[in-house]
């Protein structure tokens, strides 16, 4: 029997390749049983413009539809679409330390990078925690930044079950994409340092942006070392073993330069993401069926979220 899947991304702006190979592909591997949310509550930590919210929402769920996700198989929904997630996340509150979420690495990182010390952002894996067991949630696929969330998500869950009886599954992590995906600085591909593509860039845009991957000074006719080599390391992301070989076997060789390189990335991802960018286009056109795929996943999620809320409430004796 498959175990429960659960995952959620952030509207924080257009999704990259990071976030593909990162995750979307994993997501989109996993469909049975599986829960995908739009974290818009979580969003709000960082992103204050309502409309800005709204359209990289849109930005989400019709990036999923497109790469391949089954709203017959998977669920997708907004958290917001979920009120349940908040009433549980007090629950959980009240058997957390706040010197648990003081530790959180997260936390520690956002507020050396200058973002304010909200509330929000403290209590945020409070409400990770929640959405991830208000649906049962067995398997959590998260990067390597995620995992402590993960954690914490079990021990708020152990607490919780110790004063009141087992109500809570314990869920585990798996990690997506062991080596984050490069940026074109050769930095971890990130939106807030602006090194990301967008999986739907296209046509001239794209071709600058792989065009900038900064590569060593090396002069053509000299070999390359092809496993220090960002161009390489996103090519082999969508190319096949032997694909990969051939092109390593090139860099070695010498008289092959990173323009010639960057290239064949470029075509790589024209074709790799070309059928994905016309359904993207087509969902674009018709924002109502992603508006009722979310409606109709909330319904869904509900259903279950409901059930295990109720089951917190009995529990702690609010019923």
């Amino acid at each position: 029997m498959a175990r429960r899947f659960l995952s959620g991304i952030q509207p924080s702006g257009l999704l990259h390749l990071g976030n593909y190979f990162g995750a979307i592909r994993k997501h989109v591997e996993n469909q049975d049983d599986a829960f995908y949310f739009i974290a818009n509550y979580h969003a709000l930590t960082t992103l204050q413009d309502a409309d800005a919210l709204r359209r990289n929402t849109f930005d989400v769920a019709a990036t999923y539809l497109a790469c391949g996700l089954d709203p017959s198989r998977a669920v997708l929904y907004r958290q917001s679409d979920v009120p349940e997630v908040c009433e549980l996340m007090w629950m959980l509150m009240t058997v957390t330390g706040t010197g648990l979420l003081e530790k959180g690495v997260s936390f520690k990182d956002k507020k050396a990078r200058g973002l304010s010390g909200s509330a929000g952002l403290l209590t945020y894996p409070v409400l990770m925690a929640a959405d991830i067991l208000a649906v049962d949630a067995e398997v959590v696929p998260v990067g390597s930044d995620q995992v402590q969330h993960v954690e914490f998500a079990r021990d708020m869950a152990s607490s919780f079950n110790h004063l009141y009886g087992e109500v809570f599954k314990l869920p585990e992590y798996i990690l997506g994409t062991p080596v984050p995906v490069p940026g074109v600085d050769g930095q971890k591909m990130s939106k807030s340092y602006d090194n990301h593509i967008p999986i739907f860039l296209s046509g001239k845009a794209l071709k600058k942006r792989v065009m900038s991957i900064r590569t060593d000074s090396a002069a053509f006719e000299e070999p390359k070392d092809p496993d220090t080599c960002t161009v390489f390391a996103l090519y082999s992301l969508l190319a096949t073993p032997a694909e990969r070989q051939a092109l390593a076997e090139l860099y070695r060789g010498g008289n092959y330069g990173y323009g010639h390189a960057k290239q064949a990335l470029l075509e790589k991802i024209e074709a790799f993401f070309g059928p994905m960018r016309e359904r993207r286009a087509y969902y674009d056109q018709h924002p109502d069926e992603v508006e009722d795929i979310l409606a109709r996943g909330a319904v869904r999620a509900r259903a279950v979220a409901r059930a295990t809320t109720d089951r917190a409430r009995a529990a702690c004796g609010l019923s």
